[in-house]
C-alpha cells in the first residue's frame, strides 16, 4: 500500500463524511452530560476553594460540610444548569473538533509512513480542539462560576438562575462581560486538551491486545482510559483554572487580564494559591472523564448498530 493510500484509508477511518461528523458531535454531547452528572459536586467544591477568601474553608471536606449544612444535598449541584445547558455544545464541539483536527493532520501529511498518529499528533489535535470549543465554554463557565460562588458569603448580585446571570452580565458590560475569562479558558484547555486526548489514545493502545483494534475495546478498558485522560488533563490545568475562576467571579475591574490576575493572586495568597482546588479536581477527574468517554463510546456503538 502506498503512503498516499494509507493516509486516505486513515482519513476514511476517522471520518470525513457528514454522518461521521454528526456522530462525533452527538456522541460528544452525550459524554458531556454524563460528565456533569458525575462530576458537578467535585467541580463546585473546586471552584469554591479557588474563589473563597482565605480562612473560609479548611479544605475540600469542609466545603462539602458547609454547603450541605446551608443548602442541603442539592446544594452540591448549585450552578449545574449552565453546564447542563452548555455541556452538549461544549463536549460536542470538543469531540467534533478533535476528530476534524485529526483529519486535518492526515491531510497536511499525505506522505505518511503510517496511518497511525503519533503521541505528538494526538496532542496537537487535542490542542486545536480547544480553540473553537472556547466560544461555548467561556460564557457557560462564567455563568456557572458565578452561580457556584453565590451563597458563600461574597458580596455582589444574587442570581435566580443561568438566564438571570447572562441577562445581568450583558447589561453590565455586553458581550465582553459574558465572555470574560476567554483567554484563561484557552490557556487552560489548550494544553489540558492536548494531554487529555493524547493520554486517552495512548492508554487505549496500551490496553489493546496485539492484532486488535482500539475501537473494539470493552467498556471497562474505555472507563480506565477515560479516567486516565481526566487525570492527565487536570494534572496540568489547575493553575490556569484557578485564574480563570477568579477572573470570572471577581467584580468588573478587579483584574486587567490573565497576567494581572496571576500577579495579584500570588502577591496576596502566595504561589500555593495557584493549586487551590487540586484535591477535588483530581478526585473528580477520574470518575467524571471515565463517564465522559463511556458515554461517547457507547453512543458511537449505538450509532453504528442502528444507523
Amino acid at each position: 500500500m502506498s503512503d498516499v493510500s494509507s493516509a486516505e484509508e486513515a482519513t476514511a477511518k476517522h471520518g470525513s463524511s457528514t454522518a461521521e461528523s454528526i456522530k462525533s458531535f452527538v456522541s460528544g454531547g452525550v459524554g458531556g452530560i454524563a460528565a456533569v452528572l458525575v462530576g458537578h459536586p467535585f467541580d463546585l467544591t473546586k471552584t469554591r476553594l479557588q474563589t473563597a477568601a482565605p480562612g473560609t474553608y479548611t479544605g475540600a471536606i469542609d466545603v462539602v460540610k458547609q454547603t450541605v449544612a446551608r443548602d442541603g444535598a442539592t446544594g452540591l449541584y448549585r450552578g449545574v444548569v449552565p453546564p447542563l445547558l452548555g455541556v452538549t455544545p461544549i463536549f460536542a464541539v470538543s469531540f467534533w473538533s478533535y476528530d476534524m483536527a485529526k483529519l486535518l493532520i492526515y491531510k497536511v501529511t499525505p506522505n505518511r509512513s503510517s496511518q497511525d498518529l503519533s503521541i505528538a499528533e494526538f496532542a496537537a489535535a487535542g490542542f486545536l480542539s480547544a480553540i473553537p470549543t472556547t466560544l461555548v465554554t467561556a460564557p457557560v463557565e462564567r455563568a456557572k462560576v458565578l452561580l457556584q460562588v453565590q451563597g458563600q458569603g461574597q458580596g455582589g448580585p444574587q442570581y435566580n438562575g443561568v438566564f438571570d446571570v447572562v441577562k445581568h452580565l450583558y447589561k453590565e458590560g455586553g458581550v465582553r462581560s459574558v465572555f470574560r475569562g476567554s483567554t484563561a479558558t484557552v490557556l487552560r484547555d489548550g494544553p489540558g486538551s492536548a494531554a487529555y486526548f493524547a493520554a486517552y489514545e495512548v492508554t487505549k493502545k496500551l490496553l489493546t491486545p496485539a492484532g486488535a483494534d482500539p475501537s473494539e475495546l470493552n467498556l471497562g478498558a474505555v472507563i480506565l482510559a477515560g479516567g486516565t485522560a481526566g487525570v492527565a488533563m487536570w494534572s496540568i490545568a489547575i493553575p490556569p483554572d484557578v485564574l480563570k475562576s477568579r477572573i470570572q467571579s471577581a467584580p468588573s475591574g478587579t483584574y486587567s487580564g490573565f497576567l494581572d490576575c496571576a500577579r495579584k493572586t500570588i502577591a496576596a495568597d502566595g504561589v500555593a494559591a495557584l493549586w487551590k482546588g487540586l484535591g477535588p479536581a483530581m478526585a473528580r477527574a477520574f470518575p467524571a472523564n471515565a463517564a465522559t468517554f463511556l458515554g461517547v463510546e457507547a453512543s458511537k456503538k449505538l450509532f453504528e448498530k442502528y444507523l
